[in-house]
């Protein structure tokens, strides 16, 4: 079998969720460069305009849905009318996400900022990986990809205090794992991307955070976005057909300090 037979998912059904910007953007991007049908689901709607524009211009066919992960109905609706469009589920993208609206200490932390966290961090993932799921079961095969964090491996207050994201994030990557021993029979892969510090236009962009990030990553430098379609393309593909259960990281170092 040759390597780009191998890590091909032309003609796949790949969803993602958070598609509008960032590394949700990217996965798309990865999947659709590379021959797969895109279901894209954000809140964003300009945003997911425009990624379903980039899209297009490769040749992709692509259906949009714009809503909340947060909202479960609106996460069913999105993988019932993605199958409806594409027939089929191959890849799942559970990406969507965000940040701690304001950074704290925890017995200062805002309630209202912990449940959004939570309901998106965690409850989107369990809304999208339930649906895909569902659907991947009736097919007998499929490929689940949770985008968790270094930050699920670890604290991050030696940088700055997020208590939320690190919950979340944490739970993503055990969720990972004990879908990865449910689904193991299935031909149903479960892993999970626990990307370090991207390049995007979420999160801080002012020169002492940046900086900051740097001097964490043991090899000096914030990754590109596009550097983690390597890693998105080999776990929604065949290359990882023994792999499940797993948390990829992709740090730069930082996770072997």
């Amino acid at each position: 079998m040759t390597v780009n037979r191998i890590f091909s998912v032309a003609g796949k059904v790949a969803i993602v969720t958070g598609a509008g910007s960032g590394l949700g953007r990217v996965f798309a991007e990865a999947m659709a460069e590379n021959g797969a049908h895109v279901a894209c689901f954000d809140i964003d709607e300009k945003g997911l305009s425009e990624t379903a524009e980039r899209l297009n211009a490769l040749g992709a066919q692509v259906v949009t849905s714009v809503g909340d992960v947060a909202d479960c109905a609106a996460v069913e609706t999105f993988v019932s009318e993605a199958v409806a469009a594409f027939g089929r589920l191959d890849i799942a993208f559970a990406n969507a996400g965000i940040p701690d609206p304001e950074p704290a200490l925890l017995h200062d932390y805002d309630d209202a900022n912990w449940k959004r966290v939570v309901d998106i961090n965690l409850n989107g993932v369990f809304y999208t990986d339930r649906a895909v799921l569902r659907q991947m079961m009736t097919q007998g095969a499929g490929k689940v990809i949770n985008i968790a964090s270094m930050w699920g491996l670890a604290g991050a207050s030696s940088i700055f205090p997020i208590p939320a994201y690190n919950a979340t994030k944490g739970a993503v990557v055990n969720l990972t794992r004990e879908l990865g021993l449910q689904y193991a029979r299935h031909n149903i892969q479960v892993n999970a991307i626990c990307p370090g510090f991207f390049r995007t236009n979420i999160g801080p962009q002012d020169a002492e955070t940046q900086k900051l990030f740097t001097d964490f990553t043991p090899m000096g430098r914030i990754a590109d976005a596009e550097e983690i379609k390597g890693t998105a393309l080999y776990l929604a593909s065949s290359a990882s057909d023994f792999v499940t259960g797993t948390a990829l990281v992709i740090d730069g170092g930082c996770m072997a300090k």
